[in-house]
């Protein structure tokens, strides 16, 4: 029987995605992953070259997983609070995206991050959308499209990033519609959006 190197590729991706969020990059064991995956841990070297080059592809995959999923357009922009509400429900379906996320910022140094001049242009993307929407009169003109755009994307997944403060907050009386729909009115609120 035939190897199944896209297939294999993939288990050791999806699992070096939940050993990476787990365990960050100093914790992640590579032979968690192929334990993980049912794969040597030797295909591992094989597909990806070592440890650094694998948490690379897991957060390119990543990246590309949630601008995909969430992109935003001036339409959408025109909306803020509801991108928001959509960006609530992937880190919610998709807790190892904001993890991850904080992983890599433990370890920045200040050097070029993975793909940066690519990340920057997506973000830049979005908040030349947030900009055209302000210039087309749906979201507030006075505030600065790049400040708001970064309290969104804060807002959306501090949920995830800390839920222990969210329990200290709320008490443990929240639940994840009233966190989403508490988000959506804000941020329309903050965008000069109305509340609806």
């Amino acid at each position: 029987m035939a190897w199944d190197t896209a297939r294999t590729r993939q288990a050791l991706l999806d699992a070096a995605v939940d050993e990476f969020a787990e365990h960050g990059f100093d914790g992640a064991r590579i032979d968690r992953v192929g334990k993980r995956a049912g794969v040597n841990k030797e295909r591992i070297y094989q597909y990806f070259g070592n440890k650094e080059k694998l948490f690379g592809c897991v957060l390119e995959a990543e990246l590309d997983r949630i601008a995909t999923a969430i992109p935003v357009t001036v339409e959408q922009a025109a909306d803020l609070g509801d991108y928001a509400g959509r960006l609530y429900d992937y880190h919610r379906s998709r807790p190892q995206f904001i993890r991850l996320l904080h992983w890599e910022g433990l370890r920045d140094t200040g050097a070029p991050a993975l793909k940066e001049p690519e990340r920057t242009a997506t973000y830049g993307s979005r908040v030349e959308a947030l900009a055209q929407a302000q210039r087309d009169g749906t979201l507030d003109p006075d505030l600065d499209p790049k400040a708001l755009f970064y309290a969104v994307l804060a807002l959306g997944a501090w949920w995830f990033s800390v839920p222990q403060a969210v329990r200290m907050i709320f008490g443990g009386e929240q639940r994840p519609e009233t966190e989403r729909d508490a988000l959506i009115g804000l941020v329309r609120r903050l965008a000069g959006q109305g509340d609806s």
